[in-house]
């Protein structure tokens, strides 16, 4: 019970964001029919360097650190541009650095409700390296242990109980062929 109690949050989020992935058609009709651009929060002149053989990774954690922006992200060049997604749950952004000119662009990621929701399923964090997404990362792998031990609870008293074997049988079966044929039609 006070393990249910306390996973409770995980699975209303991960309910809730499962529904805005599969009706993402009317989260967007309802926000706006086109994208938002991203927002300029600021532009401004970067002076640091970075080690000779620096790759992407470590040239974007650097530049996070300086903008007091650290936390999970993502990383790409674009021609001589660094890209960096900076994953953050609230307020994600986007910056760019050329070093041609040594200058970084921080821009807001437009972030409506689906786009929250969405970040919230596919957040992951043992790659990270930062102690918030590794913790976070725990509590879904406890909520999917958990998940697991509900289920195979469930099997375990549906056997015991001999007066619904056929029913659990037929609703297994059920389950198992319709689990079988989406696998084989997606």
């Amino acid at each position: 019970m006070y393990a249910a109690l306390f996973l409770a949050p995980w699975l209303l989020m991960y309910a809730v964001s499962t529904i805005a992935m599969n009706h993402r058609d009317l989260f967007v009709k309802r926000n706006a029919a086109a994208p938002k651009p991203l927002g300029k929060e600021r532009e401004v002149s970067y002076q640091g360097s970075f080690p000779e053989k620096a790759d992407a990774r470590m040239v974007a954690r650097q530049i996070l650190a300086s903008l007091d922006l650290e936390g999970a992200f993502s990383v790409r060049r674009d021609g001589a541009a660094v890209v960096i997604s900076r994953n953050d749950m609230l307020s994600p952004r986007r910056i760019t650095y050329t070093p041609a000119d040594h200058k970084l662009v921080v821009e807001r990621m437009p972030n409506p409700p689906h786009n929250f929701l969405e970040r919230f399923h596919r957040r992951r964090g043992y790659d990270t390296g930062y102690v918030v997404d590794t913790v976070w990362a725990v509590t879904v792998d406890l909520f999917i242990g958990a998940m697991i031990l509900w289920g195979l609870s469930g099997l375990w008293m549906w056997w015991e109980m001999k007066v619904t074997r056929r029913y659990g049988a037929g609703a297994l079966a059920v389950g198992a062929i319709l689990f079988a044929a989406f696998v084989v039609m997606i």
